[in-house]
């Protein structure tokens, strides 16, 4: 009978795997990092060769990102009142004058309505449908799961005329609805396959015993399959999240105004004298928030969602 042993690793290993997850994740953090840092300079500092590591602060432009400005001659800016608040000052010293608030801000609302709504559709359906393939006997049950994954192979040019003429047919172009309800369906898949391989680790034994009890079909699935099944829905969730929430092809095929999302709203910013990076910087950096926030609430389900199915009982 063989004996096997664990060696503890040595500190130069320790060393070496250590030095090379840092640099990972410094590589990975850079581009990130530089997104911040250029929200946070000037115009002439964003556009600088060599770039600058080492500059003055400046929110010129958070301001830039959340405000329309038109410039005025030296004469109209001396005849204007005191400036009333900082990022008036902040435009007054470009020659420039507040117009009015931009539109960011209803772009990214937009993002949080079709991207929140479509996740919540996506996994509502996906549990539905996965508890339906693991519990049920479906017909055709393989070539079904198939043809619901093989939708998520598709590229989206692909399918993109075909849409934009269903989407003007039905009216749905530039809407909300339309857009939650094209989100959905490309994330079903994704929903249905995940959750399925979640639903079916779950034993039947806990639905039949509640069904023993006198619980009915749909009470079972409320009260214990989907508590036993919560780690896979947020993992999904997040999943799901994050393709609506920078899916940028059919953004920028069927939306222009009311239902237009952030991602290609951004890349428009338009300053004095060509791009506006630092408000474009600005803007980037406040669209990663809600999903960071979201996946770092989430993230000890996330990490059961990419390693479910690892380790089989």
């Amino acid at each position: 009978m063989s004996s096997y042993s664990i060696t503890e690793p040595s500190s130069r290993q320790k060393w070496v795997a250590g030095s090379l997850v840092i640099a990972y994740a410094v590589i990975t953090l850079l581009p990130l990092v530089w997104i911040l840092t250029t929200g946070f300079k000037s115009p002439v500092d964003a556009i600088a060769y060599p770039p600058k590591v080492l500059f003055e602060p400046s929110l010129e432009g958070y301001v830039n990102l959340f405000t329309t400005r038109t410039r005025v001659s030296p004469e109209q800016l001396q005849a204007l009142p005191p400036p009333a608040t900082w990022y008036e000052e902040i435009v007054r010293n470009r020659d420039m004058v507040i117009a009015g608030p931009s539109r960011y801000g209803e772009r990214f609302l937009n993002s949080v309505i079709i991207g929140f709504g479509s996740t919540f559709l996506s996994v509502f359906l996906g549990t539905l449908a996965a508890y339906a393939f693991s519990r049920f006997k479906v017909p055709l049950k393989d070539d079904l799961l198939f043809f619901i994954l093989s939708t998520r192979m598709m590229p989206p040019i692909a399918v993109a005329i075909p849409i934009f003429l269903m989407f003007r047919t039905f009216g749905l172009s530039d809407t909300h609805l339309g857009m939650i309800l094209l989100y959905t369906a490309v994330n079903i898949s994704l929903a249905v396959w995940l959750l399925k391989g979640f639903i079916d680790e779950i034993p039947r034994e806990y639905e039949e015993a509640a069904l023993i009890d006198g619980y009915t079909r749909f009470q079972a699935f409320y009260k214990v399959v989907l508590p036993q099944a919560a780690t896979g829905i947020a993992s999904t969730a997040i999943f799901c999240l994050i393709f609506s929430w920078n899916e940028y092809a059919f953004a920028v095929l069927l939306t222009s105004g009311t239902a237009q999302t952030a991602p290609p709203f951004i890349p428009t910013i338009i300053g004095v004298g060509g791009q506006d990076w630092p408000a474009v910087a600005a803007g980037a950096t406040l669209f990663l928030v809600p999903v960071m926030v979201f996946t770092i609430l989430l993230r000890k389900h996330l990490l059961r969602g990419i390693t479910f199915g690892a380790v089989r009982k």
